[in-house]
């Protein structure tokens, strides 16, 4: 497990503890209300784990789509492959799966990462052992 996993995990069953203690001490229905609620949580946390990296890969792949036009747009003579953070492998837990990599066919040594919202795309970063001189694609922003 990755620590902010451990963190949400422990939040998590410490608001259902509190809950139980708090229905623990009402009487009557307020009880098996309180306990529903903790059921209620509970299930919705399980819920919400389940789904969260079938959501990512979602978003990624969106995100992608929409990368892909402005790279023909921008480059249109170069070839590139583009790369995602493998999130559910473990050793990639601690990288933004949202952070797409792109790798252009004339500079295969670098990585350009570029970030993509609804409106704009921004090349933010860039992986190599190159000086910042060197690099072909870097943008000028």
């Amino acid at each position: 497990m990755h620590p902010t996993e451990v963190i949400e995990f422990i939040v998590v069953v410490g608001i259902i503890v509190v809950i139980i203690i708090i229905s623990f001490l009402l009487k009557g229905n307020w009880r098996k209300l309180g306990q529903a609620l903790a059921l209620v949580v509970l299930v919705a946390y399980c819920l919400f784990f389940i789904a969260r990296p079938n959501w990512i890969d979602s978003q990624i792949e969106k995100k992608v789509y929409m990368l892909e036009p402005y790279l023909e747009q921008k480059y249109p003579k170069d070839d590139w492959m583009i790369t995602t953070v493998p999130h559910r492998e473990n050793g990639y837990k601690h990288l933004n799966p949202y952070y797409i990599g792109v790798i252009f066919e004339n500079e295969p040594e670098v990585t350009y990462h570029f970030w993509v919202d609804e409106n704009n795309i921004y090349q933010i970063s860039y992986s190599t052992d190159k000086s910042l001189d060197e690099l072909m694609y870097k943008d000028s922003k």
